[in-house]
């Protein structure tokens, strides 16, 4: 669901959403690392895959609390005072919602206080959903998470921003600008390990932010490790 979206896990009639997306906004800054983030297409892509925003029964922001992890949570579903995920609980990690002053500098702690009435907070290990637990990996945020997902013959792993562009697959070391919990030796244990995972039969990642290839899997070739397609 593209570069700043979700990822929706259904078993049976039950579905979880696994971050939120940016939202129904813009954000600009032509001089700055991000350029551009046009969001909005969440609802639509959820609408195409059959699933409508209010059949969601948790959203899932363990991956962590940034403004481009929880857009649509914020907002109300068609101009109104419902929110978009009418019937949701909101999943975030312990530690995440406990350092007010990060979310301070993020510059989203009202957005944070709203969701507060919904939110369950989850811990390391724990089991969210049938087939999907949380595993904390502190490093890009305090309570940055991942998920582990089993079931249907393949094991994917949403890993967040536990790295930004598929060029740290082959070069785990390099740290990432946009990690505020920065440790790079702990970001970069994380990151081996996260790689030598997907080189794993039938195990899989999802890089929210990879673009174009947000599902591949580690396959080694002459230059080391290397994102290729699943079917590669």
């Amino acid at each position: 669901m593209g570069n700043a979206g979700g990822l929706p896990v259904e078993r049976g009639d039950r579905a979880l959403l696994i971050d939120a997306g940016f939202g129904p906004q813009t954000f600009e800054a032509p001089d700055g690392p991000l350029n551009a983030i046009h969001g909005g297409a969440l609802p639509d892509s959820l609408a195409e895959l059959g699933r409508a925003p209010g059949g969601i029964e948790a959203v899932a922001f363990t991956t962590h609390l940034h403004s481009d992890h929880i857009g649509w949570a914020c907002h109300p579903a068609g101009g109104g005072d419902l929110p978009v995920f009418a019937n949701a609980a909101y999943l975030v990690s312990e530690p995440d919602r406990d350092r007010r002053d990060l979310l301070e500098a993020q510059g989203i702690t009202e957005q944070v206080a709203a969701l507060a009435p919904r939110v369950r907070t989850v811990g390391d290990g724990q089991e969210i959903f049938p087939g999907v637990s949380v595993r904390i990996t502190p490093g890009h945020t305090v309570g940055h998470a991942e998920c582990v997902i089993t079931g249907g013959g393949r094991r994917p792993i949403p890993f967040g921003d536990a790295m930004h562009p598929p060029i740290q697959i082959g070069h785990p070391d390099w740290s990432s600008a946009f990690d505020h919990d920065h440790d790079p030796a702990r970001t970069a244990v994380d990151r081996r390990r996260l790689v030598a995972e997907w080189a794993e039969p039938d195990t899989i990642g999802f890089g929210v932010h990879f673009a174009d290839v947000v599902f591949r899997w580690v396959r080694q070739d002459g230059d080391g490790p290397a994102w290729r397609p699943l079917d590669g």
